[in-house]
């Protein structure tokens, strides 16, 4: 029978969702006070900070539950979960004595409550062990009976020091109610229209770069100055001369599925007109999927308007008319079949090594490279001489030869 985690949290993925979101948080509002940290998510609801040279600094320990109507009191699992990892953590030297353990739920401590006096504001150190001490010696309740039984074997000093050391932050967000709050330590960064796509972009990066931290040996830490350069890169995608690009668009590795998916398109069938490669047609599928899948994201976050496209296909087009008619003027009407399907990829070549771009400051090649496959697909433009006639073709079944 598998062990089981005394401390498993009721939701796990709703609880490790919530820890990885409020990391994100809790580093933002520390760089407003131009801190120099690092910062490690842990197991167990941890998340640790410490300064610039290693030194651990603060425990986080959070705790999420969709209803705020979940009450910190004396006796609750919540609080005693806690207070059993941090004595056991110190006890072990995983968790350094003079490091801050901050508590973070979305709970409410009650008026007079040992964790209401263990706030930040209204502290009452003294008032807090008094009341603990009683709901350790007193209370039945066998799911706390660990953390009990952890605690009582501290001595009177013991507790006070580490009680000292604990602050308790009630009534957080929620894992749904935390954007609002992400949205007021970055409101600085990008014009308010543009957070929610700014968010979301600087919170993929974050849930990536936590798995490459939980997942990396020996055990890395993200540095704040990780954090700044990945808002700073954000800021200038999210200027009046810019556009993002996505990492996961920029990752992108062409599989078997999306290549199939595409073997009928037009701008496919355009590339078997003039002997296109098996490596040529796959690099081109790949980047219209790229450039297909950026501008809709763009377009759903308005981040564009349909003018911007249009204007922006148009001057492709123009480019592409340029070098498709300075080709058909060099090929001449008696060249051999062999002779225009050369030229042809002349031109195509002219397009998978062009790069233009939507506005200045977007130089990804393979957004205007995509973007040229995406009106081929429409068959607005093509590389053969005769494309529009053998494409035509070629679609309604008639053959057609170059």
């Amino acid at each position: 029978m598998p062990t089981v985690n005394p401390f498993a949290a009721v939701n796990p993925a709703l609880g490790y969702l919530y820890q990885v979101r409020v990391s994100l948080f809790w580093s933002l509002q520390r760089l407003r006070h131009d801190e120099s940290f690092q910062v490690s998510v842990e197991v167990l609801d941890d998340v640790a900070f410490e300064s610039a040279i290693g030194d651990p600094s603060t425990f986080l320990q959070t705790k999420h539950h969709a209803s705020r109507m979940a009450s910190l009191t004396d006796s609750s699992t919540d609080l005693w979960k806690t207070l059993r990892v941090w004595i056991e953590g110190r006890a072990a030297s995983q968790i350094p004595l003079s490091a801050a353990l901050q508590l973070v739920t979305t709970g409410t401590a009650p008026a007079s409550s040992a964790a209401s006096k263990l706030k930040f504001v209204g502290r009452d150190v003294e008032g807090a062990r008094a009341a603990l001490d009683i709901v350790a010696r007193t209370s039945s309740n066998t799911k706390n009976a660990a953390a009990y039984n952890a605690y009582e074997a501290l001595s009177a000093d013991q507790r006070m020091e580490l009680l000292g050391r604990v602050f308790v932050v009630d009534a957080a967000p929620t894992i749904t109610d935390i954007d609002e709050e992400l949205r007021t330590v970055i409101f600085w960064a990008v014009d308010r229209s543009h957070q929610a796509a700014f968010l979301d972009r600087l919170e993929g990066w974050w849930f990536r770069r936590v798995i490459d931290q939980l997942t990396s040996a020996p055990k890395s830490r993200i540095g704040s100055v990780e954090i700044e350069s990945e808002m700073s890169d954000l800021r200038d995608q999210f200027r009046q001369d810019s556009l993002p690009i996505d990492g996961d668009l920029l990752d992108f590795v062409l599989d078997d599925a999306t290549a199939s998916a595409h073997q009928d398109y037009r701008f496919v069938k355009q590339l078997e007109i003039v002997d296109a490669g098996r490596r040529r047609v796959a690099n081109a599928i790949r980047d219209f999927y790229r450039a297909y899948e950026q501008r809709s994201r763009w377009v759903r976050e308005d981040l564009v308007v349909a003018l911007d496209i249009s204007r922006y296909e148009k001057r492709l087009t123009e480019e592409w008319e340029n070098v498709f008619e300075a080709m058909c003027d060099e090929i001449g009407d008696t060249a051999t079949d062999v002779e225009r399907k050369a030229a042809a990829r002349s031109v195509l070549q002219w397009a998978e090594r062009t790069s233009i771009p939507i506005r200045p400051g977007v130089t990804e090649p393979f957004l205007s490279r995509g973007s040229l496959h995406m009106i081929a697909d429409e068959g607005r433009i093509g590389w053969h001489p005769d494309f529009r006639n053998i494409l035509s073709s070629v679609l309604s079944g008639t053959g057609g030869t170059a």
